[in-house]
């Protein structure tokens, strides 16, 4: 795998991760996220339902420190079980 990246670090970069609506699930894409990037202010995390409230899609704009970061916050959210989808 090649270290070129599109990207120049450190950027602001936002996740999108989508899942079933609860509190619980928004509470974890944040908690999934910060495991990579340590604690988020609140107003990095913004969330949106979906037309009929069954889903919800959560962006957290992180700044993102290399590509191997953002690797591996990828891996770790599409790796559980909530987590429908990741962008």
């Amino acid at each position: 795998m090649s270290d070129e990246s599109l990207l120049e670090f450190p950027c602001e970069f936002p996740i999108k991760i989508m899942g079933r609506e609860s509190d619980e699930f928004q509470d974890l894409a944040r908690r999934l996220v910060e495991k990579h990037t340590g604690p988020l202010k609140d107003d990095a995390v913004a969330t949106s339902l979906s037309r009929k409230g069954n889903f919800v899609s959560v962006t957290v704009t992180v700044t993102a420190e290399s590509q191997q970061q953002l690797d591996d916050i990828y891996r770790e959210l599409t790796a559980h079980d909530d987590v429908l989808m990741a962008l």
